[in-house]
């Protein structure tokens, strides 16, 4: 499983690196806060929106802590598109939230 910290991500969109997101929590706890320019699509979701996806794209996965996001990982891998996890999820988010 490709994996992304926290700090590694942070440091990434400082740099200005055009980053894909997707925020797999509820759209209720996706309110309290989320990483800048995230898309929400929950979990439970997920297969039902894959067509919104392009597989030329890499996606970086959120959660709170990263059971959800790993879960999105290997459903999203068996459809073919290139996915990275976010360990710890929002738990280990520091930077700006929207």
């Amino acid at each position: 499983m490709k994996q992304l910290t926290a700090k590694e991500l942070e440091k990434k969109l400082k740099e200005g690196q055009s980053l894909h997101m997707i925020d797999v929590r509820e759209t209720s706890e996706v309110k309290e806060g989320k990483i800048p320019t995230t898309m929400n699509i929950p979990l439970g979701l997920l297969e039902f929106r894959i067509h919104e996806l392009n597989k030329s794209k890499e996606y970086v996965l959120v959660c709170r802590s990263g059971g959800r996001s790993s879960r999105a990982y290997k459903l999203l891998q068996s459809y073919g598109f290139n996915v990275i996890n976010l360990v710890g999820g929002m738990e280990a988010w520091e930077g700006n939230t929207e």
